[in-house]
């Protein structure tokens, strides 16, 4: 893989407090309407999951625009196979593949992940997993996120969704995060707050392909598309 940056977090983002935003993984916006032909294949893919501790509804595509649908596409960048790249301006994560292929997965993200760049790796994974508010996020809305202190255990409702995948850089937690998302209609989207996330039959696609110790580079803002 090419020499890539280290992670970089903006003086201004940690005056703002990022590592609570990123830790929080929550949003506040609705969905945007977006109505294509349905393409069987993408039906099937995204039908319900009923083999899993929680059933995973079905998404309805037609509200999906395609592009950010899992596809294989032609990759243009220097990562080697089997890094994840995040491309937070385009709304995509990238899994590298041989032959200049990426499995590419679109993403919804947070304000706070146009503050962080560079390199990582995948340093634990998680199913279903536990969910807790920060502190800053109960101080400021005690009645939405008090009853939540003490952490939302995984389920259908957690806003972690079915998996998980923390990112780490020198042998510490940088608490952001890739994750599933109960609100299919945040990806292509930039939601309030919060990490990384992706449509929960993707998070778990990933989850299977990628170990602990994957590489992950997440592109600074306004980067070049790198694919088509």
């Amino acid at each position: 893989m090419s020499k890539i940056a280290p992670i970089l977090i903006s003086r201004r983002a940690f005056a703002a407090g990022l590592p609570l935003l990123l830790g929080a993984c929550a949003t506040g916006r609705g969905p945007t309407e977006f109505s294509a032909p349905v393409d069987p294949t993408y039906v099937a893919m995204y039908g319900p999951i009923n083999d899993e501790p929680f059933p995973i509804p079905a998404i309805d595509v037609s509200k999906i625009d395609p592009k950010f649908l899992r596809q294989r596409v032609d990759y243009h960048g220097p990562e080697m196979p089997g890094t994840i790249v995040v491309d937070p301006t385009h709304r995509f994560l990238y899994l590298v593949q041989e032959g200049g292929k990426a499995m590419r997965y679109g993403c919804g993200v947070g304000k706070a992940g146009f503050d962080y760049q560079g390199e990582a790796y995948v340093g634990r994974k998680a199913t279903w997993p536990r969910w807790t508010p920060t502190p800053t996020m109960i101080q400021l809305e005690p009645q939405r996120y008090g009853p939540y202190a003490g952490g939302l255990p995984g389920g259908i409702d957690n806003p972690l969704g079915a998996r998980a995948l923390y990112l780490y850089n020198n042998g510490r937690d940088t608490l952001y995060r890739i994750h599933g998302t109960t609100e299919p209609w945040s990806i292509g989207q930039s939601v309030s707050s919060g990490c990384i996330r992706l449509f929960n039959h993707d998070v778990i696609d990933l989850y299977r392909r990628v170990p602990v110790g994957t590489p992950v580079y997440v592109l600074p803002a306004n980067s070049p598309a790198r694919s088509v």
